[in-house]
């Protein structure tokens, strides 16, 4: 299941007017009709995010729209399973975390020094398995995630140009407005260095939500703090995450949420209910 089709919207936006209605029916008419999942997941919420995205401009939301049903079509997100990705999943660099932030938000906890992978195509494989894994997880009046990047033990071989333009090229244009912030807690200088390179790919809507935050500056930390209960994290970030992934365990959640995931499918586009 992918829930970027919620049927309400929060993430402080009041109830759309009658304008902004017209314009996600007039969006839904463009891409009608629909087959089964992609029909389900086509709800108002879902139209909306892709019409904020694109400032209310119906041509340009529904052109978006088009390619994204295109891709979920053709690269089929919430049929990936935990077996397709267990290999690049197997040292915990990215995960969901068991603790959310002060609004009740989902946490993707990851540490690109645990990098085991040169695939690409494989690790955008799982990068989507984890994001849908989180939408699946959501309470049902939120939206949107938080992404924890925590760079302890980080070297430039654990990142790539060619990766970091794919992951902003999928969250930037199949998965709008699910990004809360993004933390980048404790960047070395080179990382900086390198983001000065990749920021040009990513929207302004996008590098908004990007924050580096240090341990030994207070004045980034409290954008941490405000957002965080810290005590929960504390043993999640730097050399004390070293042994809190246990891959068993993990492997036997996101199993979990595979199955959930299928039901819930099943049962939406038997209903015809977004899911």
């Amino acid at each position: 299941m992918s829930t970027n089709s919620k049927n309400t919207s929060t993430n402080g936006e009041k109830s759309p007017t009658t304008e902004q209605q017209q314009k996600i029916d007039e969006v839904r008419s463009a891409v009608s009709p629909l087959p089964g999942k992609l029909n389900s997941y086509c709800s108002d919420a879902l139209i909306s995010r892709y019409l904020q995205t694109q400032n209310w401009n119906v041509q340009k939301a529904t052109k978006m729209l088009r390619d994204s049903l295109k891709w979920r079509s053709e690269y089929k997100p919430d049929e990936i399973q935990w077996e397709d990705v267990a290999t690049e999943a197997a040292t915990g660099k990215i995960c969901r975390s068991t603790s959310v932030d002060r609004k009740g938000r989902l946490v993707l906890l990851m540490r690109p020094c645990r990098q085991n992978s040169s695939d690409v195509a494989g690790q955008m494989k799982y990068l989507v398995y984890c994001i849908e894994n989180a939408i699946l997880n959501m309470p049902p009046d939120e939206e949107q995630m938080i992404w924890l990047v925590d760079f302890w033990n980080f070297k430039l071989s654990n990142i790539s140009m060619k990766v970091a333009k794919e992951l902003a090229h999928i969250v930037q244009n199949y998965y709008p407005q699910s990004l809360g912030v993004a933390i980048l807690y404790n960047p070395p200088w080179i990382f900086e260095q390198f983001y000065k390179m990749v920021k040009p790919f990513l929207e302004a809507r996008i590098r908004d939500k990007v924050k580096f935050v240090y341990a030994n500056d207070s004045s980034t930390m409290k954008i941490m703090e405000d957002l965080f209960d810290m005590e929960q994290f504390e043993g999640s970030l730097s050399e004390k995450a070293e042994d809190c992934f246990d891959i068993k365990t993990y492997a036997q959640r996101m199993k979990e949420d595979d199955e959930k995931r299928r039901s819930t499918i099943a049962e939406g586009t038997d209903k015809g209910e977004p899911i």
